[in-house]
């Protein structure tokens, strides 16, 4: 039984039994992150009735994603996981869209996109089939058209690049319409780590640096 967190697009928590997701919050806000994901915590653990310290271990979203928000998202993980004596795994936070896409009955070969602001995206190449995905190539991070001049501006995609950048990258056929906004959800990575996928150090995912730069020291005024 694990506790899942995301936070590299909107905010999600859920609590998760191999398959089953026995309690789900989720918000598609971008700037509430640090606001609404412990009270969604303490939510998903009321309703599935779970203590925190009774849980397997807790599972993170590592990115891509914004920094802030990102951000947010891993320190709760970090800090419940410490306090509740738990483990803590990482998983890739698009990985969530390869598997939503792939129990939709998408095939082949394909993209998952999120918006990584700056017009740019995030982006992997998946392959599907069976109702199950693996990643093959990325995340990587740089213009919609980016996949274009890699050679993969054929591929199918889905994910919020989808409806940013549609001149660009192509909606896979036979989904849903909102497969091109759709973002990473906790519950999705709760249960890819209890089927197996494979984990990452629980660290952020950031893919670029940060605009931020540190003040230099200023002269000494004589």
């Amino acid at each position: 039984m694990l506790l899942a967190i995301d936070s590299s697009a909107g905010a999600s928590a859920a609590v998760t039994d191999g398959e089953a997701v026995l309690a789900h919050r989720r918000t598609d806000a971008t700037t509430t992150h640090a606001e609404v994901l412990a009270p969604a915590v303490r939510e998903v653990l009321t309703e599935a009735g779970i203590r925190g310290a009774e849980l397997d271990g807790v599972v993170v979203g590592v990115g891509p994603g914004p920094f802030t928000g990102l951000r947010v998202g891993l320190v709760l993980a970090h800090s419940l996981a410490e306090a509740w004596d738990l483990p803590l795994h990482g998983i890739g936070s698009l990985e969530s869209l390869a598997r939503r896409a792939a129990r939709h009955g998408l095939t082949g070969e394909f993209l998952v996109t999120a918006d990584a602001r700056r017009r740019e995206v995030h982006w992997a190449r998946c392959r599907a089939a069976d109702g199950a995905a693996e990643l093959l190539d990325g995340p990587h991070v740089g213009p919609a058209s980016d996949p274009a001049a890699r050679g993969l501006g054929d591929l199918p995609a889905v994910g919020r690049g989808v409806s940013l950048y549609p001149e660009d990258l192509t909606p896979a056929p036979g989904l849903p319409e909102e497969a091109a906004r759709w973002t990473a959800d906790a519950a999705e990575l709760g249960q890819l780590a209890a089927a197996g996928a494979v984990l990452r150090d629980p660290l952020p995912l950031y893919l670029r640096e940060s605009d931020a730069v540190a003040p230099t020291a200023r002269k000494a005024v004589s």
